[in-house]
């Protein structure tokens, strides 16, 4: 049996450490996508063919132009869930699978497909969005965390 066209997405956490000139103090930061009613992470539908890493930073560029050499990649970080969402009036279950990166560098994030972008403060507990980012964003500080 083939799979779904939308079964499974990937994308990618992505974090900055910003310094504050003022208080010469380093802040973590993390991005969200804006669309009209909701917050996202970066990240979109597998092609045929495609991993998951190539996936995530495809979708990465596509959506934000964060480059490869513009992050690094934790590969000890893999976070994955499962949901069932809508296809033609039908259930299908969607995997999403996320990366956790650091940018390297100073980038000018270009949205493309959504209203606009936000870096929140890396400050957990958080409460963005229930079924998905705030499960990441605690999977991820337990992750941080331990290193």
């Amino acid at each position: 049996m083939a799979k779904h066209p939308i079964a499974r997405s990937c994308g990618v956490l992505v974090l900055r450490d910003k310094l504050s000139q003022k208080k010469k103090t380093v802040a973590r930061e993390f991005l969200l996508m804006r669309h009209k009613d909701r917050w996202d992470l970066p990240k979109g539908h597998v092609d045929l063919g495609e991993t998951d890493h190539d996936c995530a930073m495809r979708e990465l560029w596509e959506e934000t132009g964060i480059e490869r050499d513009d992050i690094a990649i934790d590969p000890t970080f893999r976070w994955e869930t499962r949901y069932d969402v809508k296809w033609d009036g039908k259930p299908v279950e969607k995997t999403l699978v996320i990366f956790l990166g650091l940018l390297t560098r100073e980038v000018k994030i270009k949205p493309t497909e959504h209203a606009g972008f936000e870096w929140f403060p890396w400050n957990p507990p958080h409460a963005v969005q229930k079924q998905t980012i705030d499960a990441l964003l605690a999977a991820a500080e337990k992750h941080l965390a331990a290193q």
